[in-house]
């Protein structure tokens, strides 16, 4: 599929205003968020009860699955930026997303219509992730920095006010209706996703794919770099080397990618935390008493409440007022201060376990207060991740780039995933003594990220990172 460098013209030049073709792509990230959200929010205790799988295996297939959704945006990210474009990525891809809900509703109960509906729904959703954060950017112009910053805050608070009301409705709907309602509902959800996109289509700005020969070098030149790597020599020195044998344009798509990968190395832990909002604390919310209509299952869309609440908190009240007093909240800087507040958030979790294995009966409310934290550090280093991704990435590989970004996340599932099973054959630690070891691992991986944070050099063009 090919298509057009343009097929309108965009807004983005008109000062402030946003382009109207984003009420598309954010109206249809919701629908697709309440779908994916919705389905994942009763995974859990689907596997663990009826398909009768155990707690620790019931928690190792949901991190695998979000393994394989976090990591396929890498085949996303490459039709997008070499073949397809991400307009007919997003449009095509979504299809095995609508096909995968409805594997699940028709065949519940079976493990082969489990398996098959969820490796549909890993390549849907993790095909078209990249894409969508990419082609909000592609809307604007290049001196539109602070109305990006603005849109990707508030596309990042349409993704949770779908997660909300999925986490919120679909328990419900499971407990009036049964499974099969459950999954179909959200299939339901993400047609009419895909059809407000495809409303859009006259309006939207579209980047044109590149050629697989031109795309070819940068990948040359990190083999080259990576290769050459040894010794006393610095990093530089193999990029001047490159110099000689490659495009500069080429050579410095290869160093502002490789700056970025090296700030992603230890996000995945955050995620291995964060990503346990739909296991672990599902499972210790079960525990509890309920407080209202909130439960293990539901207290997961209070998650997606606050980070509606924290966005235009962070964007429109806290990092102006730093700015007031000469305090710069650069990206960087955003994503270390949300590093730490995952690992204050477990210590919390912890606290509240140990007082549970201690004999005391909790009401689930007492997660809100680590879920009040969480989510204050999901809001700082995930929102202004895309804004960093897609900023400091070369301009034909953004789609490519925001997929490494994801990828973090699948690495998050993954040590999730490993480390329950583990734990399970192994370690048997169990109660706050888990929780403890995560908040301890995150508070070192923390560090490492600051470290790092503190010798990147963003592109010589792009604001300050």
């Amino acid at each position: 599929m090919s298509e057009p460098s343009t097929v309108a013209v965009s807004n983005s030049t008109n000062g402030g205003r946003y382009p109207p073709q984003i009420k598309f792509i954010i109206g249809n990230e919701a629908c697709e968020r309440f779908s994916y959200y919705g389905m994942i929010g009763i995974l859990e205790l689907y596997l663990k009860n009826r398909m009768q799988m155990g707690s620790d295996g019931a928690t190792q297939v949901l991190h695998l699955f979000g393994t394989a959704v976090y990591f396929l945006p890498l085949l996303g990210g490459w039709l997008a930026d070499r073949y397809w474009g991400r307009y007919w990525t997003i449009l095509s891809i979504s299809l095995f997303y609508c096909l995968g809900h409805a594997t699940l509703a028709m065949f519940e109960g079976s493990r082969a219509g489990l398996f098959a509906g969820l490796t549909l729904l890993a390549i849907g959703a993790g095909g078209i992730k990249p894409c969508v954060s990419a082609f909000v950017g592609d809307q604007f112009g290049p001196n539109q920095d602070l109305v990006l910053r603005k849109v990707y805050g508030w596309f990042y608070w349409a993704i949770n006010l779908g997660a909300a009301f999925g986490f919120f409705v679909i328990p419900m709907v499971r407990n009036k209706a049964g499974y099969s309602w459950a999954f179909g509902v959200p299939g339901i959800f993400m047609g009419l996703a895909t059809l407000i996109f495809w409303l859009g289509t006259k309006y939207y700005v579209r980047q044109p794919p590149q050629c697989a020969d031109r795309g070819a070098g940068f990948w040359i030149v990190v083999w080259f770099a990576l290769s050459h790597r040894g010794g006393r020599k610095s990093g530089q020195h193999f990029f001047d080397v490159a110099l000689t044998r490659f495009s500069p344009e080429e050579v410095e798509s290869a160093r502002a990618v490789m700056g970025i990968l090296m700030i992603f190395l230890t996000v995945p832990m955050f995620w291995a935390l964060f990503n346990q909002v739909n296991s672990t604390w599902v499972l210790q919310g079960k525990n509890m008493t309920p407080f209202y209509v909130l439960d293990g299952e539901t207290m997961q869309s209070a998650g997606s409440v606050l980070v509606m609440i924290w966005v235009p908190i962070l964007t429109l009240g806290v990092y102006p007022w730093l700015e007031r007093r000469g305090i710069l909240p650069t990206p960087l800087r955003r994503m270390s201060a949300g590093m730490v507040l995952g690992a204050v958030s477990f210590v919390i979790c912890g606290y509240i376990q140990s007082r549970m294995d201690g004999g005391a009966t909790l009401s689930v409310a007492w997660q809100l207060i680590p879920y009040l934290v969480l989510e204050a550090g999901e809001v700082m280093l995930s929102a202004t991740a895309l804004e960093f991704a897609f900023s400091q990435s070369p301009e034909r590989m953004k789609s490519i780039v925001m997929s490494f970004w994801l990828m973090t996340m699948a690495g998050g599932h993954f040590l999730v995933a490993v480390f329950t099973n583990l734990n399970s054959n192994y370690v048997h630690a169990h109660g706050a003594v888990e929780f403890y070891f995560y908040a301890a691992l995150m508070v070192v991986v923390a560090a490492a990220f600051i470290f790092l944070a503190t010798r990147y050099r963003g592109r010589a063009s792009k604001a300050p990172c």
